[in-house]
């Protein structure tokens, strides 16, 4: 965590020069944010400030400032993440990975990617693991990542924020077909039932859980008095 955001800061400080805006960076969602420029690590008191601001590092950050879209000086918030040509080969890699099966294969495929996949894991078929960063992602041994699973380490919130952080699954984990995952950190032999979203609704799974969703409720439709004798 400490490195990717030493490298977003680097790469936010140079487009917030060339286009004469002002981002900031938090440890919270809604939290009053730090002006990068003070966090330049090129100069003597950015440097010290930088190791202050990273000393305890948080399990999320936000950048804002970027500017909306249609704004001149805009920084488009993808621009500050990766080089393009490692950007390029992340899509490339995980486009291939949709159609593998769940084998010893695509573990590697996906380490090679830097997503840190534990001993025995089993990545079932169109799962996505975020290409955004695919080293905030851990995975403990023995777990299951059913199909449709999506694991996403980034927020795009509008008008030039976004916030970006770690996922942690621990081991002995089944992760039910089409769970929606986000920021949070899941402990040992967690349970998901198919189709439910753990984040950003929770921030943790303590150990032993299972976690599903309520059923929708269900209205019976009113019945005349004849239907009510007939049936």
């Amino acid at each position: 965590m400490r490195a990717v955001t030493t490298d977003m800061i680097g790469r936010a400080l140079k487009l917030a020069r060339k286009r004469g805006r002002t981002v900031y960076i938090s440890k919270t969602a809604n939290g009053k944010g730090v002006d990068i420029s003070t966090l330049d690590p090129r100069t003597a008191d950015g440097n010290v400030a930088l190791e202050k601001f990273l000393a305890s590092p948080a399990r999320h950050y936000t950048f804002s400032g970027l500017g909306a879209p249609e704004e001149p000086n805009a920084i488009n918030w993808r621009q500050i993440n990766l080089p393009g040509r490692r950007k390029a080969l992340v899509l490339f890699q995980v486009g291939m990975s949709f159609f593998m099966k769940g084998t010893p294969f695509k573990n590697k495929w996906y380490r090679w990617m830097g997503c840190h996949i534990g001993r025995n894991v089993e990545i079932m078929q169109m799962t996505w693991l975020d290409h955004f960063r695919p080293e905030l992602i851990f995975i403990g041994d023995n777990t299951l990542l059913g199909a449709f699973t999506r694991l996403t380490c980034h927020a795009y919130e509008g008008c030039g924020k976004f916030r970006y952080g770690l996922i942690e699954i621990g081991s002995n984990c089944t992760i039910g077909a089409g769970t929606g995952i986000g920021m949070i950190k899941i402990e040992d032999n967690v349970r998901t039932l198919p189709g439910a979203t753990v984040s950003p609704y929770l921030a943790r799974i303590r150990a032993g859980s299972v976690v599903g969703y309520d059923p929708p409720s269900v209205k019976a439709p009113e019945l005349s008095a004849a239907q009510l004798q007939q049936n």
